[in-house]
């Protein structure tokens, strides 16, 4: 007898029939509308692995992404793991998770996290709206690790900049759009400032479709401050960064809604401010709110 369901190694051929999956499985519209952009992106980058839940027929029900952190070699992370709707409940999810963990513990990591990987990630975690995922989290041994959430922010009455642009260039500072030749002054000064994770996502927001990245500098040619949007996800903004030095001047403000305004000619009514710290300084800048809340999860292989 053939069985109900079996476990094969993802290759790229596989990917068109993952996104097809993922846009049925994806739950939350927002997630299915980027399936694509978020399968290929995840797909990327390097040390990662993937598996396939294939049923009789060929027909694939099911998909795990993982991959080993980019910081620490001994962390690995599930970027992303679906099944179909009409096949859950079969332990089809289960069979998946057990496969992905053997496959990272012997690329050589020791915990895993249901966590995003920056600069590398779809999600900080689990939505808290996915709740089927997180008890199935719990019920694989997980514990839960701290949360994050994302802040949305509407792009219909993004206030310009115009105003505020020309007072900081009297004070000899220029607000202008990254370009490819400012990828590595830019990348140095993201390490030296917030280290590796951002780095990847300002240098991945340059010269992509659908992202961007926005720079101040002084007329000295120091840099200020950054703004990107797109790396992760086309309707994500960040990661944003200015120097202590530079706080308190509204350079934070202009080059977010910059970005924002970017991502409202692309054709967006809201983009979501991914993985927020300071939900003060955005509700204040852009009138935004916490809206996605995710539960991040850990365990020892």
């Amino acid at each position: 007898m053939d069985p109900e369901f079996w476990i094969s190694e993802l290759t790229d051929d596989d990917l068109p029939a993952v996104i097809a999956l993922c846009r049925n499985a994806l739950d939350l519209p927002e997630d299915a509308a980027e399936a694509s952009e978020i399968v290929l992106r995840l797909r990327e980058a390097g040390r990662r692995t993937g598996f396939l839940a294939v049923s009789p027929g060929d027909r694939v029900i099911g998909v795990v992404l993982g991959s080993v952190s980019h910081r620490d070699a001994s962390i690995a992370h599930v970027d992303l793991i679906a099944v179909d709707p009409a096949e859950r409940r079969r332990g089809v999810g289960r069979a998946l998770m057990t496969r992905i963990e053997g496959a990272l513990a012997g690329m050589g990591a020791d915990d895993v996290v249901l966590a995003g990987n920056a600069p590398y990630y779809a999600w900080p975690g689990i939505d808290v709206r996915y709740t089927p995922a997180l008890c199935a989290a719990m019920a694989l041994g997980f514990a839960q690790d701290q949360p994050a959430w994302n802040m949305t922010a509407s792009l219909l009455s993004v206030a310009p900049t115009d105003a505020q642009e020309k007072k900081l260039a009297d004070e000899g500072v220029t607000i202008r759009r990254a370009l490819a030749g400012d990828v590595p002054k830019l990348s140095e000064f993201a390490l030296a400032n917030w280290g590796s994770g951002w780095a990847g996502e300002i240098v991945d927001s340059i010269g992509r479709d659908r992202a961007g990245c926005h720079l101040a500098v002084e007329s000295d040619g120091t840099l200020l401050g950054f703004a990107a949007y797109g790396s992760s996800r086309p309707s994500w903004f960040g990661p944003m960064g200015t120097t202590v030095a530079a706080r308190g001047r509204g350079i934070g403000s202009i080059l977010l809604r910059r970005c924002l305004a970017d991502q409202r000619a692309a054709g967006l009514e809201s983009a979501q401010i991914g993985w927020v710290g300071p939900v003060p300084f955005y509700s204040a800048a852009v009138g935004a709110r916490v809206e996605r809340v995710f539960f991040l999860y850990r365990k020892q292989l």
